[in-house]
């Protein structure tokens, strides 16, 4: 018998987290993990105390028509990455891996485009972690250093 991949392994969980996301369009799933151990958890969904949109039965940004990957301010959710990182320390994430599984919340589908928004990126950044790793297919998945993410820079330039 052969083992999983630590990576696959991890991702397994993070898609385990994304079963208690709340929104009616995209499940993301987020763990962290530093030294082999993990740390935290998040998957997406309104903030505590308030109405999940699957409770509501609507979705803010697709009333408003909001075209996908825009205007994330409008959205009543919290990402899975700033969930995992709220819960966590940053002397405990610091080095660390984030992995990050997405899943279309109609379809079940996974989501081989799955990224983390630039307001997460920038999250991710300060706390420290170093790798971010998204499940492209059940099997396959794509290692980011964050690294990148500081310097590609994605402030918006004025002229």
């Amino acid at each position: 018998m052969s083992r999983i991949s630590k990576e696959n392994y991890y991702l397994d969980i993070a898609e385990t987290v994304l079963e208690r996301a709340t929104c009616l369009r995209r499940v993301y799933g987020a763990i962290i993990v530093t030294n082999d151990e993990i740390i935290s958890t998040g998957y997406n969904g309104a903030p505590r105390g308030r109405a999940n949109c699957v409770d509501m039965g609507y979705c803010s940004r697709e009333a408003l028509q909001v075209p996908r990957g825009e205007r994330y301010e409008l959205c009543r959710s919290v990402h899975a990455e700033a969930n995992a990182i709220i819960s966590a320390a940053r002397r405990d994430m610091a080095g660390g891996t984030l992995y990050l599984v997405g899943r279309d919340a109609r379809t079940g589908e996974l989501l081989g485009d799955a990224t983390s928004c630039s307001m997460c990126r920038r999250m991710v950044i300060n706390a420290g972690l170093e790798r971010v790793v998204i499940r492209r297919t059940e099997t396959e998945f794509e290692v980011i250093q964050v690294a990148g993410w500081i310097a590609e820079d994605d402030a918006v330039p004025f002229s």
